[in-house]
């Protein structure tokens, strides 16, 4: 039995190395289409995140201006236009889990399931 274990190892050895060179480089391959996929993902985030700072800052600005045209006092609207971000980044924090984390874990997921169906 030992015998016939090297007899094939020594006949087949060019073809074992090549299967070997051919899967690390499906795994070479697999982990770069992985890694830009994320990378692409994270850059998408990055932008969209800024966007939404954009929206968020100039937002609030014309909040705080049209309070402040309503109140005839610019300070109270600005306040009024702080305390609804206060507000809304405490209702972030609070739901975050359900609206940030849960998706984000749900994408990854899904993302993986369907690598996996490919191959």
């Amino acid at each position: 039995m030992e015998q016939d274990l090297f007899e094939f190892l020594s006949t087949n050895k060019k073809l074992l190395q090549e299967y070997v060179e051919v899967r690390i480089s499906i795994f070479k391959l697999e982990l770069i289409k992985t890694s830009s996929q994320i990378s692409g993902l994270i850059i998408w985030l990055i932008i969209s995140i800024f966007l939404l700072f954009l929206i968020f800052i100039f937002g609030g600005i014309t909040v705080g201006f049209f309070f402040g045209e309503l109140l005839h006092s610019n300070a109270a609207g600005f306040a009024i236009a702080t305390g609804i971000i206060i507000l809304i980044a405490v209702l972030l924090t609070i739901f975050r889990k359900k609206l940030f984390i849960n998706p984000i874990i749900r994408v990854l997921i899904k993302q993986y399931s369907n690598e996996e169906e490919e191959k």
